[in-house]
């Protein structure tokens, strides 16, 4: 009934689909299309900024149905649309890439902080605001004094560039319980529904400022880009 085409392919721009049903999320109207290229909010990462018919929307999860449906954005209505009816279905390309390259680089540097012996806590991909949080099961004396905790993120980094420079490819398969998987070469492994770049080299500008450690865990807050496209 719906293709998460955002999934198939993170760099699909706009479509020619149909409407796959209709209904209303809290009092507002929304429209599902067949082949859905908007991403909603989850898993840490932001929802896509898209179109139908030239009419902004925002993607969400309708929990009811378990469709990706699109409501309107700010104060405008959508217009009355009905199932089977042919439209265009377009995303903000670049806005698309920066979560992407967001949510690529937070695997990353769970890769890099796994090689550390962390384990993950916590993740938010959000621009302005992305970190990956650990847990260390052994205790890590470096992160006891601001030169341990550079020297560790040091390491971080290290990893990351190489990392990149060997320009790994990102691919995704679904298991035999039906998740999706999203590989980073041998790197690393996990189930996620988010968008992805094609390989690491498409990374760019991944910056990580000095570790915090608060809590009990380690937080490593990052920033990242995807490089220009020729």
């Amino acid at each position: 009934m719906q293709v998460p085409a955002y999934h198939a392919d993170t760099y699909e721009e706009q479509a020619h689909t149909q409407v796959a049903a209709t209904g209303e999320l809290g009092g507002a109207p929304w429209v599902a299309v067949e082949h859905c290229l908007f991403h909603p909010q989850g898993g840490g990462q932001p929802a896509d900024r898209g179109w139908v018919d030239g009419h902004e929307i925002v993607p969400v999860r309708d929990h009811d149905s378990g469709l990706v449906v699109a409501v309107a954005h700010g104060e405008a209505a959508l217009p009355v649309f009905s199932v089977g009816q042919p439209v265009d279905v377009r995303i903000d390309l670049p806005t698309r890439l920066a979560h992407a390259a967001l949510h690529t680089a937070g695997h990353l540097i769970e890769a890099a902080g796994r090689a550390q012996g962390w384990v993950l806590a916590a993740n938010n991909h959000f621009p302005g605001q992305a970190r990956i949080e650990f847990t260390a099961p052994q205790p890590d004396t470096r992160l006891d004094t601001p030169e341990g905790r550079e020297e560790a993120t040091e390491a971080l980094r290290t990893e990351i560039a190489k990392a990149i420079a060997q320009d790994w490819l990102v691919t995704w398969e679904n298991d035999a319980d039906g998740r999706r998987i999203v590989h980073l070469a041998d790197l690393h492994s996990a189930p996620c529904g988010g968008t992805h770049v094609r390989s690491l080299g498409d990374l760019a500008d991944v910056v990580l400022p000095t570790l915090k450690v608060k809590k009990g865990r380690i937080r490593v807050s990052y920033s990242a880009a995807h490089r220009e496209r020729s």
